[in-house]
């Protein structure tokens, strides 16, 4: 699994890198994380507001920090796929 947090690397990124790494841990699943910062990037996966989640290049969220037990949900429909 691929779990990449878009965005310019503020606050609310981190916090949001912070909780899938957490929730990743939580469920025992084995992912890759990355953060893109690249504006072209970001863009192409019609995000306008940051940070946004995307777990196996599906966009998830934008515009908002996810709770842990939110994106652990996520992951779990993910990974049941």
């Amino acid at each position: 699994m691929v779990i990449k947090v878009l965005g310019g690397g503020c606050a609310n990124c981190k916090k949001l890198m912070e909780n899938a790494k957490k929730a990743a841990e939580e469920l025992g699943i084995e992912a890759q994380f990355e953060e893109v910062k690249d504006i072209e990037k970001i863009m192409s996966y019609g995000v306008m507001r940051t940070p946004a989640l995307v777990v196996d290049e599906k966009l998830i969220l934008s515009g908002r920090v996810a709770g842990v037990e939110e994106i652990k949900e996520v992951l779990k429909k993910e990974a049941g796929k």
